[in-house]
């Protein structure tokens, strides 16, 4: 279950999930709003998984909560796994009522935590919910301070993704580049908590390299000012903003540095793929970034909001072009070591088969590869 059908981070774990755990024998059935985009279920078409669609036409809404009690009847649900906040608070009552063992994984930053009323009906769905799952160590913190929740309570969860690298990548040519040109690449949603403002001011900053241009793959609300701010700074024939992209390995295999620019991060999946592709990376030192790169040792770490910053280590890596090399390797090294996708189902795995042992349910025979 989740409240939102873009292709956000938390959207995309979602897809991850459900088609490793399909393939692994278990039957899924996926809770969308309805009148939404519809991305998630395209990504899903070719899965057998059933989709239902909740309508929440108010904040609180007991047609919403009593109607998910109703599907998880007629579905004969065996385990129900909500992700981020309304479904966390509807699914755990909804789960209660029903007698279904309930899940929560909470993926972004600390919005819950400005309104007192948000923060009483986590900490209510939390009170309900056997397993509350982190996907970052940092958030998992907030969640314990923010809501007066013991250690035990909060498990972390990283993601995982399954990655197939580009063989060749279309993007340079797609942008017209000449081979000496440098490409940057941020992906990620046009939010201002993604920090792209500070990319484009890196990228004016780089005067001894005026052959570095700008990538950015996403959608979002600062599209307009960050085209507005290119043309002040004079850099705007050198940003791309590319949009919503599907083909991230193929944008991944054309770029020269790969940057997150992010005010605020659970553990982001794109930072996830660039390793993967062995990008060299510049990144915020934010959420679980740190962690994820092991100190500094699998990618370049940067203050967060700090153009200045940011310009400098993209500065020296492409500079410096076997250092780059050094720190993709890795990158890649260290992603598919700890960042493999089967790793998180199986901890998603474990986390159900404990629930439903003590109800006398037979475990699912699951295997993951």
């Amino acid at each position: 279950m989740i409240e939102t059908d873009g292709p956000g981070g938390a959207e995309r774990m979602l897809v991850h999930l459900i088609t490793e755990l399909e393939a692994a024998g278990c039957e899924n059935v996926v809770v969308l709003p309805v009148g939404a985009e519809g991305w998630i279920s395209r990504q899903l078409a070719g899965t057998a998984a059933i989709i239902e669609y909740f309508d929440l036409d108010r904040p609180v809404s007991p047609d919403c909560a009593r109607w998910l009690v109703s599907l998880f009847r007629r579905h004969r649900i065996a385990i129900a796994h909500s992700h981020e906040f309304t479904m966390a608070v509807y699914g755990a009552w909804a789960a209660w009522r029903a007698g279904v063992p309930h899940v929560v994984t909470m993926h972004g930053g600390r919005y819950y935590a400005g309104r007192l009323r948000r923060r009483l009906a986590l900490r209510f769905a939390f009170a309900l919910t056997p397993r509350v799952v982190a996907v970052s160590r940092e958030l998992a913190g907030h969640l314990r301070r923010d809501l007066g929740m013991s250690a035990s309570r909060v498990l972390t969860v990283s993601n995982g993704i399954r990655y197939a690298p580009a063989q060749q990548s279309t993007l340079r040519a797609e942008l017209g580049l000449e081979p000496h040109d440098r490409l940057l690449l941020a992906v990620g949603n046009l939010y201002p908590v993604k920090g792209h403002r500070y990319a484009v001011e890196a990228l004016a900053l780089l005067q001894t390299r005026p052959l570095v241009h700008l990538a950015i793959a996403g959608r979002g609300a600062t599209n307009e000012a960050l085209q507005t701010q290119a043309r002040d700074l004079g850099v705007a024939d050198r940003v791309h903003l590319l949009g919503l992209r599907e083909d991230i390995p193929n944008l991944l295999a054309g770029a020269d540095v790969f940057i997150l620019p992010s005010l605020s991060e659970g553990l982001p999946l794109a930072l996830l793929e660039a390793m993967n592709a062995a990008c060299a990376i510049v990144a915020s030192d934010v959420g679980d970034v740190r962690a994820v790169l092991d100190d500094g040792r699998a990618g370049v770490l940067v203050p967060p909001g700090d153009a200045g910053a940011l310009a400098s280590a993209v500065d020296g890596l492409l500079g410096a072009p076997e250092r780059a090399r050094e720190l993709g390797a890795s990158a890649r090294y260290r992603a598919e070591r700890e960042y493999d996708i089967t790793q998180m189902v199986e901890r998603y795995a474990a986390i159900y088969e404990e629930l439903l042992a003590p109800r006398g349910a037979a475990r699912p025979a699951l295997a993951f590869t």
